[in-house]
């Protein structure tokens, strides 16, 4: 399956946009005049030789009047290899002088050379709020090619003797504020200059371009960061001189993308084209593709992936032994699954709830009371809590195996004894059961400790409440409860 028509209809071509990191023409941004080099290099001497407590002081003494944006940015740059000096001369600008975008730009540089990456990016958001939102309602658009941070980063490029990592922190900053067209935008231009993003940020875009529009539109933002169309690159000579090559985290948040949203056929596709770039596919890689084979129920395949896995001499890790038992104990071959928690052991591997969670809900569906109880206390002895779901299998077997009152009695103490939340189908099983069995006084206790948690009840609840009042002859009860059901 190809995602041709969603790429082509949700991210249409890029146009290329060239810029110049030192030619962008825009008169907003332009200085007004030279700055005072006296001045400049006085506040520069300042900052560099006075001691912390009394540059402050003598910076207001001698500029009472603060400085001027370009004399800010020069300051800034001519104390650039100490981020932490610049950042605080920034400040200290900020209250006593107006900020301007190019000042902000060139403290941004500073903080991205010196790989300060939260306070960098702090800056790019009010920045951006200040420069680039304020004032703008939601009708307008902000775009990349509007966005007049981007512009400023660009113009000061050079002169700050900046690197590629100040635009990464720009889109991450943008993809943290939820602005996810700016940044798709700001990497097309990019790449028109042959500059391109970190794969980490690669990674961050694409899992942002998934969860706002979507797995497709997430894989066409992939596609088209990386060059491809359905015949192979783009431009093949591109192909060549390219230094972005997608590695192997890229390739899992994609199959993970598609798995989550029950694309089988797309996670294959992903795994092919993966193959494809020679990229060496991971452990984690392998539990998507099992995971997405077990939840089809295709289990032939879950375990070729599994013998291939152990093949490559990878080791699998804890959760690609609960993908498989998991597969194993939805289709009722709980067996194997647990000579697979066995193996965990001998590994050395240390069983997780989750892998719990998988037996006990297969001893279950096997009917199998004795073994999921076994596995229940091993985990509670382990300091597991159990969820509604365990609850809710437990006592289901309990109540059609056992006796009701057997499983009104493990439900008590699972509540007394674990912090989780009840669900409303393990009162419903209960009260069904008790109704069935003619315990109305027990039942009602049971549907009134329901409703203390929040739950109403339902026709089904009536329902058991009006045949187990028919059961032991008390009609007019049953009747008064069927016209107060007929009246909800």
């Amino acid at each position: 399956m190809s995602s041709t028509i969603f790429r082509r209809a949700l991210f249409p071509r890029a146009t290329t946009t060239t810029f110049s990191f030192s030619s962008i023409s825009s008169s907003a941004h332009a200085s007004p005049s030279p700055p005072s080099t006296s001045s400049v290099a006085t506040a520069v001497s300042i900052l560099t030789h006075h001691r912390s407590k009394s540059r402050w002081s003598a910076l207001l003494s001698l500029f009472p009047h603060g400085f001027t944006p370009p004399q800010t940015s020069q300051i800034l740059l001519g104390i650039r290899n100490n981020p932490h000096l610049s950042l605080r001369f920034f400040l200290f600008t900020t209250r006593h002088s107006l900020s301007s975008l190019h000042s902000y730009a060139t403290i941004i540089h500073i903080l991205a050379r010196g790989r300060h990456k939260t306070r960098a990016k702090t800056l790019i958001k009010s920045a951006i709020r200040e420069f680039d939102l304020l004032g703008a309602d939601d009708s307008q658009v902000f775009s990349g090619k509007k966005c007049k941070v981007f512009r400023a980063l660009a113009e000061t490029y050079r002169v700050c003797d900046s690197a590629p990592f100040v635009f990464d922190l720009l889109i991450l900053s943008l993809l943290e504020m939820n602005k996810l067209d700016p940044c798709i935008d700001i990497v097309r231009m990019l790449h028109s200059r042959a500059i391109y993003i970190n794969a980490s940020t690669c990674i961050d875009l694409i899992v942002s371009a998934s969860k706002i529009r979507g797995c497709f539109f997430g894989y066409d933002v992939y596609r088209e960061v990386f060059g491809y169309d359905d015949s192979g690159f783009v431009d093949h000579d591109k192909k060549v001189n390219c230094k972005l090559v997608p590695n192997v985290h890229i390739f899992n948040e994609l199959m993970l993308s598609f798995h989550r949203n029950g694309l089988l056929d797309m996670v294959e596709e992903v795994w092919i084209e993966m193959v494809k770039s020679n990229c060496e596919p991971n452990s984690y890689s392998y539990s998507i593709l099992m995971a997405a084979y077990c939840e089809d129920n295709d289990m032939e395949k879950a375990e070729k992936v599994w013998e291939e896995l152990r093949g490559k001499g990878l080791n699998p890790d804890i959760v690609g032994y609960n993908t498989l038992i998991g597969g194993y104990c939805r289709i009722g071959e709980v067996r194997k699954g647990e000579e697979l928690y066995k193996e965990m052991g001998l590994r050395g591997l240390n069983g997780s709830f989750v892998t719990y969670e998988h037996l006990i809900g297969g001893y279950c569906l096997c009917g199998d009371y004795d073994s999921a109880m076994l596995l229940y206390n091993d985990m509670r002895r382990k300091g597991f809590n159990p969820n509604s779901l365990i609850v809710d299998s437990l006592v289901r077997i309990l109540c059609g195996k056992r006796s009701v009152s057997e499983g009104l009695e493990f439900f008590r103490v699972a509540m007394k004894n674990a912090d989780f939340v009840v669900s409303e189908s393990s009162y419903q099983l209960l009260i069904e059961g008790l109704c069935d069995e003619g315990m109305m006084k027990e039942a009602l206790t049971l549907q009134a400790q329901m409703a203390g948690k929040g739950f109403k009840p339902n026709s089904q609840i009536y329902d058991a409440f009006i045949d187990g009042y028919m059961k032991i002859g008390n009609t007019d009860e049953a009747e008064n409860l069927r016209k107060e059901m007929m009246d909800k």
